[in-house]
């Protein structure tokens, strides 16, 4: 996910945190460890578009691994100054 991220974002600053232990044993734990994560990123493009809309941006960036290998993803997105 983070070389998707770098690629789609270069100049975003984020951290993405591998959230799976705490999900042990819960639905979409397969087992991997790399199952539930969590995203926080800070990107100049993200000015002007609603939370959705940043959502759905960074998604796209993802591509298949939401809903294929990731099972969930909290994505917290911000524009510089927010």
């Amino acid at each position: 996910m983070e070389e998707r991220l770098r690629a789609a974002f270069p100049d975003a600053d984020f951290i993405l945190s591998n959230d799976s232990a705490k999900h042990h044993g819960h639905v979409g734990d397969d087992g991997s460890g790399e199952s539930h994560f969590s995203l926080n990123i800070e990107w100049a493009g993200f000015a002007g578009q609603n939370r959705v809309a940043r959502q759905r941006t960074v998604n796209k960036a993802l591509g298949d691994l939401p809903g294929q290998r990731v099972h969930a993803l909290a994505i917290k997105a911000t524009a510089p100054g927010e």
